[in-house]
């Protein structure tokens, strides 16, 4: 299941990625528009800025916009950033691999590749779905609304 922090993270680059033309937003607004609890956000957004998807102004007109093109801003890296692995079970993770404490055999355990199958597919779409995409595809509900 996606984690409210990761849903809340996407939520805010997607909102960001619409108001690129303007100046900074302000957490407060951000907050406001996606019903994200403020404090929650904070932290989002500093591991964001962080990880380099994210411009910080301070003062008068501060707040957070975009470092990147919204295009360039896939959900795989938010996930990682975000979450950590994509992967379920750690033996099948690329990035956080961890041995699973009652495996006997990894090379031959059945669950494990079966959830490799799935670390794949999922990366896959992970992989080539960026923050653009969900704008887009937010524009296209709308309009069949």
């Amino acid at each position: 299941m996606l984690s409210k922090k990761t849903k809340y993270a996407i939520k805010a680059l997607v909102v960001m990625g619409k108001n690129m033309d303007k100046p900074p937003m302000q957490i407060s607004k951000i907050a406001e528009l996606e019903k994200i609890p403020k404090k929650f956000l904070e932290q989002i957004l500093l591991d964001l800025r962080n990880a380099g998807y994210l411009y910080s102004k301070k003062g008068a007109g501060g707040g957070y916009s975009l470092n990147k093109d919204p295009k360039d801003i896939y959900l795989v890296s938010i996930m990682r950033i975000t979450d950590g692995p994509i992967a379920m079970v750690p033996c099948a993770s690329l990035n956080f691999y961890h041995r699973c404490d009652e495996c006997h055999q990894e090379h031959t355990c059945g669950i494990r590749d079966v959830f490799i199958e799935v670390r794949d597919a999922t990366l896959k779409i992970l992989s080539e779905t960026s923050v653009a995409d969900i704008i887009r595809r937010e524009t296209t509900l709308i309009s069949l609304d």
